[in-house]
């Protein structure tokens, strides 16, 4: 079944998937923390379809060395440049189950210093 770290992060991130939803107008930014590494998509959930995807080790990063965080707060800045350029402006924070704090939260924050609101 998995440890109880998660199993509890999959509870809580189905509770959080019924309240959030990503449109057209204001898609969805789903974040994933693995040990090594930090992924975020922007999902648009009526079509699902991803429209814009970054991840630490990525071709778009490749090369960008620092701790964790300074690569997640990286990650942060690159998806929100990328979904300006897309035309997406507001966006629905999925932070998938992580708590919001450490990596996720510099992420939150590189998005912020990107120009994307949520």
């Amino acid at each position: 079944m998995g440890t109880k770290k998660t199993v509890r992060r999959v509870r809580i991130r189905k509770s959080i998937r019924k309240r959030i939803f990503g449109t057209q107008e204001q898609p969805r930014l789903s974040v994933f923390r693995s040990n090594k590494d930090i992924y975020a998509q922007i999902i648009d959930d009526l079509s699902g379809k991803t429209l814009v995807s970054v991840a630490s080790n990525g071709k778009d990063l490749n090369g960008k060395k620092g701790t964790k965080v300074e690569q997640a707060q990286l990650v942060g800045k690159k998806i929100a440049e990328k979904a300006l350029s897309a035309g997406v402006e507001n966006v629905v924070f999925d932070r998938n189950g992580y708590l919001y704090h450490g990596r996720v939260k510099a992420l939150a924050e590189g998005v912020r210093e990107g120009g994307l609101k949520f």
